[in-house]
């Protein structure tokens, strides 16, 4: 038996917050965890707006940013170790904040991964998880499958509902996985509008109108033709989505009941009919969201604990880390399409 104690670490695309898991993994004839403490340190209005405009920043701009929230991160540890009174940490694994992921040009690029951020804390650092991959030919996501795999075999299949739908499943022997669309990186806005941080159960999606004419666009758009490997980015829902819904000029309440809608019907598609699904990521409080996926496809649909909705990614980048230390395969080229299977992430040591 062999046990490591790690700190988990990340922010994604709904811009929350940094997620921090402190996980103990436990390796017999197969991998076990357990989650000791966890916590969402929420960002400041000014640095979400930073995190949101980074994609438009030139080069230096952008390389002086990375190096701030790389020590804005170091600090969030550091605070994190503290409060709980951690002192056993084998590693500290990040997956940084994306900024830009554009595959299609061999571009995948989070910010938090510099090498300073193992002095700053004074622990080993895992990062960088998705260039490598970039490199070998993949998509450089999604990362989670390989967690789904080894920690969850008994679901089939595994929805994280983040500011992307992400899917993964095992098929003829072969794990597979791709975004399915956006959720609340576009749910959250409309919900703002209307005065809200965010659709608490969906009930202001519930009291909307669907606009069937906007609702068939969506779904007509070409990235739901596409076969797996393939993912998304913020880039996409800026030049896909949200012109498209803005141009209907209607009531943000009906454009978030009819893209509730279009997400539910999406997610639908990728299950067989009889199956367990286990659902995590903030938008797996979405009552509505969930009841409308159940009304496309009979599929048990799995919550699993709090802590685990809300933290399985950062278990997971956690259990990434470990298998890096281990040199073990912490991506599939079935999910992300690279050229093989490989042991991906930087590994910086404070020394």
């Amino acid at each position: 038996m062999v046990v490591y104690k790690v700190i988990g670490v990340m922010s994604g695309t709904s811009l929350d917050g940094i997620d921090l898991a402190y996980i103990h993994f436990e390796k017999k004839e197969t991998w076990t965890f357990s989650i000791v403490h966890a916590e969402t340190i929420p960002y400041s209005t000014s640095l979400e707006n930073q995190l949101r405009d980074a994609i438009h920043y030139e080069k230096d701009q952008l390389a002086s940013f990375d190096t701030l929230y790389t020590k804005y991160l170091a600090e969030t540890i550091r605070r994190f170790i503290q409060k709980h009174n951690i002192t056993d940490i084998d590693a500290v694994c990040s997956h940084g904040h994306t900024i830009l992921h554009q595959p299609e040009n061999g571009i995948t690029y989070q910010i938090g991964n510099q090498e300073i951020l193992a002095k700053l804390i004074q622990q080993k650092v895992v990062c960088d998880f998705r260039v490598q991959d970039v490199e070998l030919g993949g998509q450089g996501a999604p990362l989670v499958p390989i967690g789904d795999e080894l920690l969850f075999p008994e679901y089939d299949y595994c929805l994280n509902l983040g500011g992307f739908a992400n899917v993964s499943f095992h098929k003829e022997g072969k794990r597979i996985a791709y975004d399915i669309c956006p959720v609340n990186i576009v749910l959250n806005k409309y919900a703002k509008q209307l005065g809200f941080e965010y659709d608490d159960k969906g009930k202001l999606a519930k009291s909307g109108a669907y606009l069937l004419a906007l609702g068939a666009e969506l779904n007509q758009l070409s990235y739901y033709q596409q076969l797996p490997p393939k993912s998304l980015g913020l880039e996409w829902v800026q030049e896909e989505i949200f012109p498209r819904l803005d141009a209907f000029k209607r009531k943000e309440i009906d454009i978030l009941r009819t893209f509730t809608e279009h997400i539910a019907k999406q997610i639908a598609r990728s299950f067989r009919i009889r199956t367990k699904v286990l659902v995590t990521g903030g938008g797996a409080y979405n009552e509505y969201l969930i009841s409308r996926i159940q009304y496309h496809k009979k599929v048990t649909i799995v919550k699993p604990s709090d802590k685990l909705i809300e933290y399985k990614e950062a278990l997971i980048f956690g259990f990434l880390g470990v298998l890096r230390l281990r040199n073990e395969v912490n991506c599939l080229k079935t999910v992300t399409g690279s050229e093989k299977d490989h042991s991906s992430g930087k590994i910086y040591d404070y020394h």
